[in-house]
């Protein structure tokens, strides 16, 4: 199992991605506009949505399940590229709601006999496992066709195992930045910080001011493995993080003892945090997200840490981005600021011609438009138009995204096998939980991460 991490980890160098965070901090002027699309619908018999379009075949009649974890205003948002789809080709498309681990639960379906026509993917691991299992299918010419016009080579190469292309990548996340009330900000006098040192600062003088100063969602694990991961690749560096990742270095090392000593500056002031660490426990991400953009001059918190999506859950509540909610990169802990990225891979899971043209279509510039336009999601298609996006804060992260071709660090959790980087209540995402509750036993939580590190990668 030590080749999941191994075969889909990105080797580039570092520093180009860091335009993304950057880039994002400079796009805090405004909104700028709508971001729509204006594509118009063909009909059924398929064909171009608009001169240049993608062509799509006739699907009348066919039904087509798609499996994701989504949940809420995301899941609402992809089902509007979903029926653009049904628009495009008579087809029905059904929206399965999946469950973490994705695995365990695309396994029960396969199991019955019914799995899912497409299914994304939000962790590399997955997609190995997908393709060990032989529940996934090569991508066919017509996908392999968008794919090759629409995006990089490294995008391509995290959606293929063992030199066959089996995912489209449609959606990607920067996962280094921290959003903040600009009001609380304001009213605390609190500065932007650069530096994790100067991150300290700012908690403190907001935490002074009334206000806790991040909004943790600790209810689900997956956000503290991005809390420890920039941390990681910022303080340990990127041939560290890339060993990690591979399970080629222990979680017993001095790197990672070093990385959650940091966190635990953080973690281990319960006035820094909404509801202090019990609090961080009960909060699941959307609410992380919510409750500091709500509550008018004493919201819940001041900053909440996470994704370029974050925007869905801002779109919310009654805060405007690029005025009331403000955005920087997570502060760098060593010589250069960390910027992580992810994504959710597309794969087919039967071999139809409707899962075929899903995955054509999601490869599309098209496509990845019309979720564009409803914020919090950034595509790695470098033929999607930056005026899609519907703010210059997303405009910037989607242009850097882009700019920065195929020089970044994936997630590290979503390269592991499932059972230690993707499962609730489990691995990596239950010792980072156990850790948030008590942040002064590094040494226990280092002992949990390695033993359930080594059994999940099989060494």
């Amino acid at each position: 199992m030590r080749n999941r991490g191994r075969s889909r980890t990105t080797t580039h160098a570092w520093v180009a991605m860091a335009a993304l965070g950057a880039l994002a901090l400079t796009a805090c002027g405004g909104d700028g506009g709508d971001g729509g699309t204006g594509k118009e619908g063909s009909t059924p018999s398929g064909g171009a949505a608009r001169p240049g379009g993608v062509e799509l075949p006739s699907l009348a009649g066919e039904k087509i399940e798609v499996a994701a974890v989504w949940t809420g205003p995301e899941q609402a948002n992809f089902t509007k590229v979903l029926k653009e789809f049904e628009k495009r080709t008579g087809a029905t498309v059904t929206f399965v709601p999946a469950q973490d681990p994705i695995v365990t639960f695309l396994g029960t379906k396969v199991a019955g006999g019914q799995p899912p026509d497409v299914a994304l993917l939000p962790q590399v691991g997955a997609l190995v496992s997908a393709v060990q299992n032989k529940w996934a299918q090569p991508v066919g010419p017509a996908a392999q066709a968008q794919l090759d016009k629409n995006y990089s080579p490294g995008w391509k190469s995290l959606g293929a195992v063992g030199g066959t292309q089996y995912g489209v990548y449609y959606k990607a996340a920067n996962k280094s930045l921290v959003w903040y009330n600009a009001k609380a900000f304001e009213a605390a006098g609190a500065k932007v910080p650069k530096t994790w040192k100067e991150f300290l600062a700012t908690a403190e003088t907001l935490s002074a001011s009334g206000i806790p100063a991040v909004s943790v969602g600790g209810a689900d694990g997956w956000t503290l493995t991005d809390w420890f991961e920039n941390i990681y690749l910022s303080q340990a560096g990127p041939e560290k993080y890339d060993k990690l990742a591979k399970h080629e270095i222990k979680w017993t090392d001095d790197s990672v003892k070093q990385a959650l000593t940091t966190l635990g500056e953080l973690f281990g002031r319960k006035d820094y945090l909404a509801g202090g660490q019990t609090g961080a426990l009960a909060t699941e991400f959307p609410k992380s997200v919510t409750q500091t953009f709500t509550g008018g001059d004493q919201p819940a918190a001041a900053m909440v840490f996470e994704g370029d999506f974050v925007a869905v859950n801002i779109a919310q509540t009654d805060a405007k981005i690029g005025e009331d909610a403000l955005v920087f990169p997570f502060p760098a802990v060593g010589a250069k600021a960390p910027v992580v990225s992810g994504g959710d891979v597309a794969v087919a899971l039967k071999p139809s011609k409707g899962a075929q043209a899903l995955l054509t279509f999601l490869a599309s510039a098209d496509a990845a438009e019309i979720q564009a336009a409803e914020g919090g999601f950034v595509s790695p298609n470098k033929s999607v138009r930056p005026e899609a996006y519907p703010n210059d804060i997303q405009r910037e992260i989607a242009k850097a995204l882009i700019a920065a071709g195929d020089d970044f660090r994936f997630d590290m959790s979503d390269q592991a096998p499932a059972s230690f980087g993707g499962t609730p209540g489990a691995g990596e995402w239950k010792a980072l939980q156990d850790f948030l509750k008590n942040p002064a036993d590094v040494a226990g939580t280092q002992a949990r991460l390695e033993s359930d590190a080594a059994k999940a990668f099989g060494n």
